[in-house]
């Protein structure tokens, strides 16, 4: 059984998300003076008193307002407090009870669950008293600070009181496969993962930039376990000028460094950017596997610009470095072949966990190294320099998969073996054991030959 859930939620930019990353220990809510930064959903786990509960932290509720973000915010909060066993909310104890927390209010004391109200910004005695106010509306009264820890753990105290944990915590699944979802901002991330998922669990919107945290989502799909990160639209940092958006890129990467397998979404009708080979290297730099999935295929189609095979000829020939990556064109919005990346991911995956045998690799390098149409063991180096004696290969890792090749020969040959044989065996082993897209790593281990 999953662990209780709490969902954090108020009006903007009293400190929900200063709250949030106190209680979690984490910096996974960008924080700022901006109010409104976070726009959706974002989880995270609080330790307290050995045990363990789920943490959601919800953008700020502005009921009144008209525009797509502020109504998508306030469905996403309800969805939110309707998963929750008990609600933390966030008020401002300097600005006092406004017209929008009354309100708030109303909705609070008919949603039937425990709520507890978490006076912020109470740094000072002075502030701390003026707080009390927010008891006439009936709930539990905590003035803490968010900022400097003071009082949150007894915000915590009472909280977990009312919490029901039937079951200890599952410890993390390791055959669970951490998905992340990449592209530049507006090419249909968040629709992808919403049609994937079959909910409306991240907001979708046409305005660049929606998603500007990582947001964790669990799936199971045939028994199979998922992890979801639908990262932040990323831009090149010295083109970011909104604090949130600069954060958003830092996020993103790191979102990287903890996925397996990324999808790396391409917009078909504005076709590739010099963006999208810069955000491909940040997976591959990570050792993330690597699908393209190009969307909006189904506004191409309507306009007849074309055949697939035409346009993923010029998509490798933009992208030449991934020529590994499998192509799937999809249409987030109708659902088009949608169902066929989860199983790629699956293979994927697969093949970034495979260790080959001592003895099919060194079959393999009887076959395609030491045979004399291929050079009978002898490879060229650097800048035209002596030629090298490949000596064995071995298998030193996976997740991606990494190989260590031990060559020999004399002084002239240090600089090590040429980019070019370094690739030829990169592609053998490819095509020997399917190493489905998925980069590999291959590293060199010199001797020079004394005199």
């Amino acid at each position: 059984m999953s662990s209780p859930l709490v969902a954090i939620i108020g009006r903007p930019n009293v400190g929900k998300s200063t709250l949030f990353n106190r209680l979690t220990g984490r910096r996974t809510s960008i924080v700022g003076d901006e109010p409104g930064i976070t726009r959706d959903r974002i989880y995270g786990k609080v330790d307290w008193k050995a045990k363990t509960f789920d943490l959601v932290d919800t953008g700020g509720i502005v009921p009144d307002d008209d525009a797509i973000i502020p109504a998508n915010i306030f469905k996403q909060a309800g969805n939110a407090i309707a998963q929750a066993q008990a609600i933390i909310w966030v008020v401002d104890a300097r600005a006092g009870v406004t017209p929008l927390d009354e309100e708030i209010s109303i909705y609070l004391r008919n949603i039937g669950k425990p709520v507890f109200i978490a006076a912020n910004k109470a740094e000072t005695r002075k502030v701390e008293e003026e707080a009390a106010e927010f008891h006439l509306f009936g709930f539990p009264l905590v003035p803490i600070s968010s900022e400097q820890g003071n009082s949150v753990g007894d915000l915590l105290d009472e909280v977990f009181d009312v919490l029901d944990f039937d079951a200890e915590e599952e410890e993390e699944d390791t055959d669970e496969i951490k998905l992340a979802i990449i592209g530049r901002p507006n090419v249909g991330k968040s629709s992808l993962l919403n049609k994937i998922l079959g909910e409306e669990r991240v907001i979708v919107s046409p305005i660049a930039g929606t998603t500007r945290d990582s947001i964790d989502t669990h799936l199971t799909v045939d028994g199979q376990k998922f992890l979801l990160i639908d990262t932040a639209g990323i831009r090149r940092k010295g083109k970011t000028t909104e604090m949130a958006e600069k954060l958003s890129v830092v996020m993103a990467r790191k979102s990287l460094e903890r996925a397996d397998v990324a999808i790396l979404v391409i917009d078909a009708v504005e076709g590739v950017a010099n963006l999208d080979a810069s955000i491909a290297g940040y997976a591959l730099d990570s050792g993330c596997s690597l699908i393209i999935a190009v969307n909006k295929w189904d506004i191409l189609e309507e306009k007849k610009t074309g055949t697939a095979s035409e346009y993923e000829r010029n998509l490798r020939d933009k992208l030449k470095f991934l020529d590994w990556a499998p192509v799937v064109t999809i249409s987030a919005l109708t659902g088009q072949r949608v169902s066929r990346i989860l199983p790629i991911v699956q293979k994927a995956n697969a093949a970034r966990n495979l260790r080959v045998s001592t003895s099919k690799l060194n079959q393999f390098f009887e076959e395609s190294i030491m045979q004399p149409k291929v050079g009978g063991g002898s490879a060229p180096g650097k800048g035209g320099r002596a030629r090298l004696h490949i000596q064995y290969i071995t298998q030193s890792g996976m997740r991606p998969p990494f190989f260590v090749v031990f060559t020999s020969g004399g002084p002239s040959s240090k600089g090590g073996l040429h980019f070019s044989y370094l690739r030829y065996i990169e592609n053998r082993l490819r095509e020997k054991f399917d190493f489905f897209a998925t980069p590999i790593r291959i590293k060199e281990k010199h001797k020079t030959k004394k005199k």
